[in-house]
């Protein structure tokens, strides 16, 4: 008889508490909402992350306020998330670094990115194209693997410095091709482009949103894209995975939340989010830039970062590529 009281108070204190956690999802959000982004303001990221700060602010009925916290490629601000209380009302914009490249890369990590934050959606993938300088005798990735084969080390590749998505991208290319090339790191992809542009280095891979101006005026020359498939907006530039099956290295955007965080919050957050990335204004606003709009639901982010973590690891581990 004592068994079975204490399994019924068990339940119902069980019940009790999914009573609440649905009441506190239909009430939620009840004050402004902070949405971190670990990266400085008036960069991609923050750009992205003000857009989907305002959508959200407009269907859910409360502010969502954006804070910047940058510093340590991203591990600054998506730590303090981490600590925060899992009650909905603090998240952030995580990316490819902060839930896919830094924890194999950084010694020290100042969270674990998948016990301590549950995916609520991923918002976008955003292409890197990768460039060539004009003068480089090479027009396709078939012919740019011969040259390096020819040409071990004697080749210079641009990033806008070392550990970045860029950077990693650029090292995957190199095993996925068993070629060798030489590393010249920038700050920033800005420097890195105009000295592929003027012949100082050969090559970069770079976000399509910079890319494609210098590609357009004829500044450099672009060989392919790091989608899985090619892109809308130039049908005629083919993926590397066409001539390297499964070659991906985008960066990407995703909201989360701290672990405990109760469920019908995520997924009032994530149903949100699917309707937001589905908005043609939306939709609009970012396929112009080559930006593709995600959207996708809580189980398939958290699939898509164990996918990353894995990706990024295997060329982390083979280059014995470590930041502190």
């Amino acid at each position: 008889m004592k068994r079975l009281l204490s399994s019924l108070l068990i339940f119902a204190v069980a019940l009790g508490a999914s009573a609440a956690f649905a009441q506190n999802a239909a009430q939620y959000p009840s004050k402004p909402v902070t949405l971190v982004v670990p990266f400085a303001a008036a960069g991609p990221t923050d750009a992205l992350g003000r857009l989907i700060a305002q959508q959200l602010s407009e269907r859910l009925g409360k502010p969502f306020i954006v804070v910047n916290k940058p510093g340590a490629g991203g591990n600054t601000g998506s730590a303090s998330v981490a600590t925060a209380p899992p009650d909905g009302y603090t998240l952030l914009l995580g990316t490819v670094s902060t839930h896919g490249i830094n924890p194999s890369l950084y010694k020290n990590m100042p969270y674990d990115h998948r016990k301590d934050f549950i995916a609520i959606s991923q918002l976008s993938l955003v292409p890197n194209v990768l460039v060539v300088n004009k003068d480089l005798p090479v027009k396709s990735v078939p012919e740019l693997i011969a040259y390096l084969k020819k040409n071990p080390g004697k080749v210079f590749y641009a990033t806008p410095g070392a550990g970045t998505s860029i950077h990693l991208a650029s090292e995957l290319f190199k095993m996925r091709t068993e070629t060798d090339m030489t590393h010249v790191p920038y700050k920033g992809s800005g420097p890195a482009m105009m000295d592929v542009m003027g012949g100082q280095v050969q090559l970069m891979f770079d976000n399509s949103v910079t890319a494609w101006p210098q590609v357009l005026a004829g500044k450099v020359r672009a060989i392919a894209v790091s989608t899985p498939t090619r892109l809308k907006s130039a049908p005629d530039l083919p993926a590397i995975a066409e001539f390297l099956p499964g070659f991906e290295a985008s960066a990407w955007h995703g909201v989360f939340a701290p672990a405990g965080t109760p469920r019908p919050i995520i997924d009032k957050l994530a149903t949100a989010i699917q309707a937001i990335m589905k908005d043609p204004s939306v939709v609009t606003q970012l396929t112009k830039v080559d930006i593709i709009p995600v959207g996708n639901t809580p189980a398939e982010f958290s699939v898509f970062i164990n996918q990353e973590t894995d990706r990024w690891a295997a060329v982390v581990k083979k280059y014995d590529l470590k930041s502190d």
